[in-house]
Formats: C-alpha cells, sequence, structure tokens
C-alpha cells in the first residue's frame, strides 16, 4: 500500500506540536472545513485522513481552499531569518522539480551548503536533498493519475530512465507504478477492527505483516484514512484471519505484552528505523525521554527529529511511542492524544487495565 511520505511525516509532526518553527514553509488544508492553516495554528486538530499539504497558500487556492482567518497562514512566512532562507529553499526546489546541488541552493541564500544542510534539515525534518526527492516523486504521482501511462509520466516527471522512476517512485509509493496508476489496483490490503480499553483500534496487514495499526472512535473514520490512500485497492476484512493479531493488540492497549510476535511492513527512512528500534527496546513500565533516545541512536541533537519519528509511527501500540516523554517528565505529543497516551502509561505503570479516554470528536 501507499506510503506516507517522509517530507509529508515531517508536516504532519509539525502540525500535531504546532511547531511554529514550521510556519512559512507549508500550509495544511482540511477537506471537511475548505480552509488552509499555518503549522501553528491553534483551531482544533483535525483528522489526519482529512489533511493535505501545500507548499504556499497560493497552491491551495488554487486548489479550493480559502485562507484562515484565525491564524492567517499568508502573513507566515518571512518572520525570521532562517526561516525566510529556508522558505527560499523550498521555492527553488519545488521550481527545480527535484534534487537541486546543495553548493547551488546554499549560494542562493548566500549560506555554505553544510550549514544550509543542518538549518534546512532542522526545520523541515528531511534534507534538502530528500525535500527534492519528494517533489519530484509528487510530480511522478500526479503525472501517472493524470496520464495512466508509466511512460509518459517518466519525462512528465523529470526522470532519466524508467529504471530510475521505478526504483524511486515504486519505492516510495510502496508498490510498482503500473499498480499506482490504476489506483491501486491489485493490491491486497487484510484489515481488522476490534474494541479496546481505548477505544477502537483498527489493524492493517500485508502479506508481509503490519503496515498500519490506529486507534479511534469511529470505524468508518480509521478506514477512510486507508481507503482515502488507494481508492482502487482491494480491503479485505479478515477479524477472524487476523484474530490473534487483533487480541495481542487489545493486550497491548491494556498495557499487557502481546503474547505473539507481531511482524512489521512499514516503509521508514534510516533515521526513522533507529528510532522505532529504540523504541522497541523500552521495557513496559518504563518511559525515556526524546532527548535520551537521541542521544542512545548517536544523535544528541537531534531531539526534535526523534519527536517527529515518534509522531508519525504507523502502527500504534506495537512500536511504543508513548513510552517517550518529555525530559521534564511532562507527556509531550502523541498522534492519538494524550488521554491515550496518559491512560497507555498509567497502565503500564500498574499492571491494570486504563479507563477508556473520553471521545474526542
Amino acid at each position: 500500500m501507499e506510503r506516507m511520505e517522509p517530507l509529508d511525516d515531517a508536516r504532519w509532526s509539525a502540525v500535531v506540536s504546532r511547531d511554529r518553527a514550521a510556519d512559512g514553509l507549508f500550509v495544511y488544508a482540511v477537506r471537511t472545513t475548505g480552509v488552509c492553516c499555518r503549522p501553528s495554528c491553534p483551531s482544533r486538530r483535525p483528522q489526519r485522513a482529512n489533511v493535505e499539504f501545500f507548499p504556499t497558500v497560493a497552491a491551495a487556492v488554487e486548489s479550493g481552499y480559502r485562507a484562515c482567518r484565525r491564524c492567517a497562514p499568508e502573513a507566515a512566512a518571512g518572520t525570521d531569518d532562517a526561516t525566510a532562507r529556508v522558505v527560499a529553499t523550498c521555492r527553488r526546489i519545488e521550481e527545480a522539480g527535484g534534487p537541486v546541488a546543495l553548493a547551488e541552493l546554499g549560494r542562493a541564500v548566500h549560506w555554505s551548503g553544510a550549514h544550509l544542510q543542518r538549518v534546512f534539515t532542522r526545520l523541515v525534518g528531511v534534507s534538502p536533498r530528500s525535500y527534492g526527492e519528494a517533489c519530484r516523486t509528487q510530480l511522478g504521482r500526479r503525472a501517472l493519475l493524470a496520464s495512466g501511462s508509466v511512460g509518459e509520466a517518466v519525462y512528465d516527471a523529470g526522470y532519466g530512465s524508467v529504471r530510475a522512476f521505478y526504483e524511486e517512485t515504486g519505492r516510495r509509493l510502496g508498490m510498482t507504478p503500473s499498480t499506482y496508476a490504476a489506483g491501486g489496483r491489485g493490491a491486497t490490503v487484510r484489515i481488522g477492527l476490534v474494541d479496546t480499553v481505548l477505544g477502537r483500534v483498527l489493524v492493517a496487514a500485508t502479506e508481509s505483516g503490519l503496515c498500519a495499526v490506529r486507534i479511534g472512535h469511529d470505524d468508518e473514520a480509521l478506514l477512510a484514512s486507508l481507503r482515502a490512500e488507494l481508492p482502487r485497492a482491494a480491503f479485505v476484512r479478515a477479524d477472524e484471519e487476523l484474530g490473534d493479531v487483533l487480541a495481542a493488540v487489545a493486550a497491548l492497549a491494556r498495557g499487557e505484552k502481546a503474547g505473539v510476535d507481531l511482524p512489521l511492513d512499514v516503509a521508514s527512512t534510516a533515521f526513522q528505523a533507529r528510532v522505532w528500534d529504540a523504541l522497541q527496546s523500552i521495557p513496559t513500565g518504563e518511559t525515556r525521554s526524546y532527548a535520551q533516545i537521541a542521544a542512545e541512536i548517536g544523535h544528541p541533537t537531534a531531539v526534535r527529529a526523534v519527536g517527529r519519528a515518534c509522531a508519525t509511527n504507523p502502527v500504534a501500540l506495537v512500536v511504543p511511542c508513548h513510552r517517550v516523554v518529555r525530559s521534564d517528565g511532562s507527556l509531550g505529543g502523541y498522534r492519538w492524544g494524550l488521554e491515550v497516551k496518559s491512560a497507555l502509561l498509567a497502565s503500564e505503570a500498574r499492571g491494570s487495565a486504563p479507563r477508556a479516554p473520553a471521545d474526542r470528536a
């Protein structure tokens, strides 16, 4: 199935944490309201399935959205020198439609390439090279959907060869470009839903392992986020077949051990993989700070990036990102809500089931 781009992972993490440092880098638009906002907008956080990202307010307006009156995203860019230079770098990469040499990008904003690399990665969440690859993949995605032809999409998106197109775009889409061009036709994802003390939990699995574990209160909302990714994929309800997996996930929700192996099929950057591996080594009932995880994986200054990797974890409970807290002991963020995070930590600490949190809808 299609995976969320690392760039969109970073953007969603910035929205979840209302990161002011990301203001001006992009806007997020909410399909259900028709409004686009800056990342730090104080309005109620939308469901991830209803969000799409745009590099600029103008791009969002062109797609039919209006600017939020509360956070005024059109006024966000350029309020900080570093942010302004990074925004200019983003625009330059977008105009090129793909990766641009770091030295060239540095000259354009009067910084050294090394300094630009550090600041860009800190603010955006991915390197300039990864940002360019994401832009090129997005062009490829649009070209595939517009033409339905891999051959046309290769050149429309600026790839030098069909092989390069398949290697990069196929890896990022999670399937071959020809399958994606057909809207995911032929891809099969087994899904199951189970009641837990935290609410409803959706499990999605490919032949290789779990690709999604999501927590919520509404089955249709949980399913919609998967359907939106692949409108023509075959989603097979397989509660009985996934019975052991669903029971294991329900046990994790109670703060207990899974009792069975839960193989994963998730796409990740090398950095995300290291963070998620570190999370799985945290014993039940214990926590670690974001700074401790950063130090453990050999990147002591990458505390914010660790937070983003936690926020973009696609398999809740199985990879226990809820066990990471701030250095002062406060909870920090959690994709599924702080009520759920608090309940999980309390349950694991005392070895008993938490009370289900109130519906946040």
